[in-house]
């Protein structure tokens, strides 16, 4: 079970406390994502199958996000939070595995022609652009619902969410479209 934080001022400083960590984390997390297009490692070892894992991660991501969903609107607050935690841990993963890949693989350049390129080309676009902008939302979203601050929470999340789900959902479409493009 997970416990509820109790009301009160000493909440709305573990607020501030872990807002300050969000932008951090979300600032980092930006940056290492920039330069990781410039900067390539090599560590002898081929992450080229980290392609599919951090998909899959996507994916599962955008089931337990379904979950969550469902879970709140019946009212089962603890089957909802644990559903937020597992999407939480399955991003924190994804995003461990995408770094991880893109600083050590050169990528792969879209194949496909003709308008199918252009819907592939939108998908990865507004998945990048979205999956930029609304990781501290999730963040700020995450810590209105642990500090118990309820109204706050369901307000953000109400915008959040399909935000989170598109994300997580448009990133597998885009694996599945560049796959044929990849070297064997």
């Amino acid at each position: 079970m997970i416990p509820d934080l109790p009301q009160g001022p000493e909440n709305v400083r573990l607020e501030k406390k872990m807002n300050r960590i969000a932008v951090v984390l979300s600032v980092v997390i930006l940056l290492l994502v920039v330069m990781m297009r410039r900067i390539k490692f090599d560590f002898g070892i081929d992450f080229s199958f980290l392609a599919p894992f951090h998909a899959s991660l996507n994916a599962l991501t955008s089931i337990v996000l379904i979950f969550a969903l469902y879970f709140i609107l019946i009212g089962n607050i603890q089957m909802h939070k644990r559903c937020i935690y597992s999407a939480l841990l399955l991003s924190v993963m994804f995003l461990l595995s995408y770094v991880l890949y893109h600083f050590t693989t050169v990528e792969t350049k879209y194949c496909g022609e003709g308008e199918i390129r252009y819907l592939y080309f939108f998908l990865l676009i507004s998945h990048i652009v979205l999956a930029a902008g609304i990781l501290p939302f999730i963040f700020f979203t995450f810590i209105r619902g642990y500090t118990g601050q309820y109204d706050r929470h369901r307000r953000i999340a109400r915008w959040i969410w399909p935000l989170w789900f598109y994300v997580s959902i448009t990133g597998p479409i885009c694996y599945l479209m560049l796959a044929p493009c990849m070297k064997p």
